[in-house]
């Protein structure tokens, strides 16, 4: 199931780069060190951890795309930026995203009234779904995915024990876990969701890499 997560790199936390046949795409890109520059920006909400202009500049050039969440836009005037919701499907920098809620069930981080969202990315084959910050939430049964890139680390997202249970909602045949190791979360939790994982779905722990 490697081959699954073939071009997808964890930049730490929750960032990540994914460089397919012809698109180099990151998600939520926060202190990043270097790498090449981006056909398409995914950006899930404002908090500093996932919207940082400074990360998002750095990468970018004057084609660069950047898709958003709303509460973002303001931040990201002057760029190529556009707000999208969850349900819409949109065709940028020639991959097919899907737009998904995320949000929190049990905390006051990230409520469903702001509209902050996760991506599936579709190319090469394959589909790919970045989260964002969320708990498990009933849209996750329409998630079809082969690699699900999830929250872990508790305190503002699922913690590892919901993370497998997210996992057994959506399906995923490969899952990846973020939001684990800076802020919030160990590898004791990583270990703890690897000792959970629903039968049929491999945990694959990337290396972070700058």
């Amino acid at each position: 199931m490697e081959h699954l997560t073939n071009g997808l790199t964890w930049l730490g936390h929750a960032s990540f780069r994914l460089e397919t046949s012809s698109t180099t795409v990151y998600f939520d890109p926060w202190q990043i060190k270097g790498g090449p520059k981006a056909d398409l920006i995914l950006v899930t909400h404002e908090h500093h951890d996932h919207l940082s202009i400074e990360d998002i500049d750095r990468l970018s050039t004057s084609e660069t795309e950047i898709l958003c969440s709303p509460s973002c836009l303001e931040e990201l005037a002057h760029r190529r930026a556009r707000a999208v919701h969850p349900g819409e499907r949109v065709h940028v920098a020639g991959i097919a995203v899907e737009v998904v809620p995320a949000y929190n069930t049990d905390k006051p981080n990230h409520p469903q009234s702001a509209g902050h969202v996760g991506y599936i990315v579709e190319s090469d084959g394959r589909r790919i779904y970045h989260a964002g910050d969320t708990d498990v939430i009933p849209e996750m049964e329409q998630v079809r995915c082969d690699v699900a890139l999830l929250p872990m680390g508790g305190t503002y997202t699922m913690n590892a024990d919901q993370a497998a249970q997210a996992a057994a909602r959506i399906g995923a045949k490969v899952v990846v876990p973020m939001h684990w190791g800076r802020l919030v979360g160990t590898e004791r939790d990583v270990e703890r969701m690897q000792s959970l994982m629903p039968e049929g779905a491999r945990l694959i722990v990337l290396s972070p890499s700058e």
